[in-house]
């Protein structure tokens, strides 16, 4: 990784520290670090984010559209571990699919802010 990419991976991870505990996100990122056992729903409660207000699940969902198109895509969605901290690891094919199939309301291969 260079210079500049680790800098932004630390700003996404010091703006998403704002919004949620880091401590716990820690604690989940230590749950799902084996490959395959990421779960969204059991990742998402874990680190705060089913408790928050609508307007810091926003600015969560923002943090993770890397490119400010209004969607996460998949690209987007295999490094969302990396989003919470910059250890977090990637996620499997398996894993991201399975998210994006779960969390695609629409159907249209990307998930919207709503």
């Amino acid at each position: 990784m260079d210079y500049n990419s680790h800098w932004m991976s630390k700003v996404v991870e010091m703006a998403m520290n704002s919004i949620l505990n880091p401590d716990d996100i820690k604690k989940a990122l230590d749950v799902f670090k084996a490959v395959d056992s990421f779960d969204h729903k059991r990742f998402f409660e874990m680190v705060g984010l089913k408790v928050k207000s609508a307007d810091d699940v926003k600015k969560a969902f923002h943090i993770l559209d890397a490119d400010n198109s209004g969607f996460i895509e998949e690209e987007e969605l295999k490094c969302v571990l990396k989003h919470f901290a910059t250890d977090g690891r990637d996620l499997t094919d398996k894993e991201t699919k399975a998210f994006l199939q779960a969390a695609d309301k629409d159907g249209d291969g990307k998930i919207g802010a709503e």
